[in-house]
């Protein structure tokens, strides 16, 4: 189980990087329970995780530099065969992995919808989980990696529009 510290960057599963503000202990229904307070960096949105709770909502650090690189080397992929199920039902499946958390899971929603967008028009709601994947992953691997570095690699810059 993570321990976290006010001040650190944590990932909320489906929401992406946020900084831990405080360690608060509150009284609810006569139980004292020890909250992380997060605000999300992208959208201010503050949460607030029982840290009894922080492996079963997944909450997590941010990836190391190494496991950037896994992402990275998972977005260039380029030798990948789309699934040619309808499109609701290719968007089920990819909101699963981006609910996950994963990094992995949400590098290979964001590199298929970007691969399906070059052959055919993504519907309304694939081109918002491709922004959505493109926003979480995007934050983390700043932070994992340097922008410059980000950068330098053309698949990446061309996927996230750098």
């Amino acid at each position: 189980m993570a321990q976290f510290n006010v001040g650190d960057n944590a990932v909320y599963p489906g929401h992406g990087v946020g900084q831990v503000t405080a360690i608060e202990t509150k009284e609810i229904f006569g139980k004292k329970q020890t909250f992380y307070s997060i605000k999300i960096i992208d959208s201010g949105m503050k949460i607030m995780i029982p840290m009894d709770n922080v492996a079963q909502v997944g909450l997590r650090p941010i990836i190391s530099s190494e496991e950037a690189d896994t992402v990275i080397g998972i977005l260039k992929e380029k030798d990948i065969k789309i699934d040619n199920q309808t499109w609701n039902r290719r968007y089920r499946e990819y909101m699963e992995k981006i609910k996950t958390g994963s990094v992995y899971e949400i590098a290979e929603v964001l590199r298929d919808l970007f691969l399906l967008k070059v052959e055919k028009e993504l519907s309304f709601g694939e081109r918002k989980m491709l922004d959505t994947a493109r926003t979480l992953l995007l934050k983390e691997l700043s932070l994992a990696k340097s922008r410059e570095e980000l950068e330098t690699q053309d698949e990446v810059k061309a996927i996230f529009g750098l």
